[in-house]
This record gives C-alpha cells, structure tokens and sequence, in this order.
C-alpha cells in the first residue's frame, strides 16, 4: 500500500498515516502479517519527521492494529482468532521458506492451492 499525506488536511500527519493503516487492515489491503516500512524509511518517503511516523505507529501498536516484532520490523497484527492465528504463522513461515529456497510467489501458492485440492 502506498501511503500519502496532504499537507493541506486538518488532520495532522501522523493520524492521517494511522487512518490508512487501520483503513488498509479493514479493507484487506494490508492483510494481517504484512510487512509496513521501517519509521525512517517511511518518513523519508513521505517527507516527514521520523517522531511523526513513530508517532502514528505507536498509537497503531497501543490499538493492536499493529504489532512490532523487534529487529523485524512492524507488520499488521496477527488475528486474534486462534485457528487464523496459527494457519497466519504457518503461512508466513512457509512464504520465508518458499523465499530461501529461490521459489518465486506464484509457484509456492500453486503448491497451496494443490495442497489445498487434494
């Protein structure tokens, strides 16, 4: 998902990123486990103060819209559902293998969905 600021909004910056993350988790755009850009990257991107970015994923954290997994970065957080919760982490574990093994996106899901069928 790529995010914008207007400059010209009422809305300040920082709860203006925090609305298109939430809008981005409620709609699907932003899946749960994606990956969102680290604070200085994103703000360099939208050319804003990395305090204003921090902000925004702060207050997305204290929501449990996100969560942050240290070194790793944030991501959209997990379902709090238990059955979706793991087949999520099953998923992202499988999609980072997938990765190290060299399989591109569209072969690893053909095996899901062969999986699946059978």
């Amino acid at each position: 998902m790529r995010f914008t600021i207007d400059a010209a909004a009422h809305e300040p910056p920082f709860e203006q990123l925090r609305a298109q993350v939430v809008a981005g988790a409620l709609d699907g755009s932003m899946p749960a486990g994606t990956k969102l850009p680290t604070v200085r990257a994103l703000a360099d991107e939208l050319d804003l103060a990395p305090n204003t970015v921090a902000r925004a994923y702060r207050e997305l954290e204290t929501a449990g819209v996100i969560e942050t997994r240290g070194r790793a970065g944030s991501f959209v957080a997990l379902s709090t559902d238990a059955a979706e919760k793991a087949l999520q982490q099953d998923a992202a574990a499988y999609a980072a293998r997938a990765r190290s093994l060299g399989v591109d996106a569209t072969r690893a899901r053909a095996y899901i969905d062969a999986a699946l069928r059978d």
